[in-house]
């Protein structure tokens, strides 16, 4: 055992966080996310919601600073409401994120966020059921 490291989190997730270098990309999917179809690595969490897994996981992560947004989201219909789980995301960002990386979500358009996907290090496919819950974290250096 360690010491530290949320319970939330299984070995594979803290071994590919740790194995992730400056840039790479950390995505925490929704359960309606085309994961299988797009992952090199993927861990699946469906018991998981994405709030309690992003508190655990912005415990260990730096995000990146070296670019305008570290933290990408997939952009809603302009017709939808915006969904409710971005507050929790920004709140949980603002608390972790020790070196200022984070100022604004980035948006993606449905399509081109799943081809993105295709290079994320690692993606983690959750139970959640929120619409537009995915979130990309890129990872800055200590």
């Amino acid at each position: 055992m360690l010491r530290n490291i949320p319970k939330v989190l299984p070995p594979d997730l803290v071994k590919y966080m740790m194995e992730m270098g400056h840039s790479d990309v950390l995505i925490i999917a929704d359960a309606n996310f085309p994961g299988t179809a797009h992952a090199k690595r993927m861990i699946r969490m469906d018991g998981i919601m994405i709030p309690e897994l992003l508190d655990a996981v912005l415990q260990l992560f730096p995000l990146d600073n070296f670019v305008p947004n570290p933290v990408r989201l997939m952009r809603n219909l302009p017709t939808e409401p915006v969904p409710e789980i971005w507050k929790t995301y920004e709140a949980l960002l603002k608390k972790y994120d020790q070196d200022g990386a984070f100022t604004e979500f980035e948006f993606i358009d449905r399509l081109p966020f799943y081809e993105a996907a295709e290079n994320a290090y690692v993606i983690v496919q959750t139970g959640d059921e929120s619409r537009y819950g995915n979130i990309v974290l890129q990872k800055g250096v200590c």
